[in-house]
């Protein structure tokens, strides 16, 4: 099976891009044969810049990436998304890749589901 999880909203302020990492941490433990996908949009680029820093006790958005990476989640930014937010230069977390929307459409296409956030 693959799942594509789309993520729209911020790294901090709403719990979106947390949650959505949450539930791809669990399919990846539940089901490890399941081939998960992550496809950041619009301030969601942001989950993918290096050296977050949370205080003590606090979710770690960049941790809890690197943590689905390492477990074979494939993690695409959008490009335009990233441009429009003065990102295009910066280097996100290893195993993101800047992407775009002919990308995106191929991973829907390809996916057995796709959640939303």
């Amino acid at each position: 099976m693959k799942i594509l999880i789309i993520i729209n909203d911020a790294p901090y302020g709403t719990e979106k891009a947390y949650n959505a990492l949450r539930i791809a941490m669990n399919i990846q433990k539940e089901s490890p044969e399941t081939e998960v996908s992550i496809f950041l949009m619009a301030d969601a680029v942001g989950c993918a810049l290096p050296n977050q820093t949370t205080p003590s006790g606090y979710y770690n958005i960049q941790i809890m990436m690197k943590s689905v990476i390492r477990k074979g989640a494939v993690v695409r930014a959008c490009g335009t998304c990233m441009d429009a937010r003065g990102f295009a230069e910066i280097k996100l977390i290893d195993g993101v890749e800047r992407s775009n929307m002919k990308e995106l459409t191929e991973l829907i296409l390809k996916a057995d589901k796709v959640i939303n956030y």
